[in-house]
């Protein structure tokens, strides 16, 4: 029977005490595919800029879907969950875009660190970011290192920095 034929191939028969090889193997592929999947449809910018936010949840869904391959949780309660998780950060997300103060919450704000050629110390030692990283910033963008022509300089939320210059 192809229930049976399945729970061979997964391991998922309550008598074996371990997954083989073999099983763990089709685990992986399976769980990878399921979770590309859920990731795609759930937040398609998942890590493409990743905030704390997305981090989080990344550290997350991997900890919880690597444990159906390795057999140390049930096959398809986790395959549940991990599809729980996706719809839940797809839901924070939603709500962070349509409301006003949920967004800084759970995604953070951008910190000025530099206006108008004045560094914001406080900022800057707050942020951990030192002139050297700002530089770094202006040279990445093909500008002279030069923090006196920086009319705004931001530590994004995925943490980037941002400058404008005159």
């Amino acid at each position: 029977m192809l229930t049976d034929w399945l729970d061979a191939l997964l391991g998922l028969d309550r008598e074996i005490e371990e997954v083989n090889a073999l099983q763990m193997a089709v685990r992986a592929v399976t769980i990878y595919a399921f979770t590309l999947v859920i990731v795609r449809v759930g937040s398609k910018r998942f890590l493409g800029r990743a905030t704390a936010f997305d981090v989080i949840m990344g550290f997350i869904i991997g900890s919880v879907m690597s444990r159906a391959i390795n057999g140390s949780a049930p096959y398809f309660p986790t395959l549940v969950a991990g599809a729980v998780l996706i719809g839940m950060h797809w839901l924070l997300a939603v709500i962070a875009y349509h409301t006003r103060w949920f967004g800084p919450v759970v995604k953070g704000n951008p910190v000025l660190l530099v206006e108008d050629g004045q560094v914001n110390e406080r900022a800057m030692r707050a942020s951990h970011i030192s002139r050297r990283d700002i530089e770094e910033a202006l040279r990445l963008r093909g500008v002279e290192a030069d923090l006196s022509r920086i009319r705004r300089a931001y530590l994004e939320r995925d943490g980037r920095i941002s400058v404008i210059v005159e």
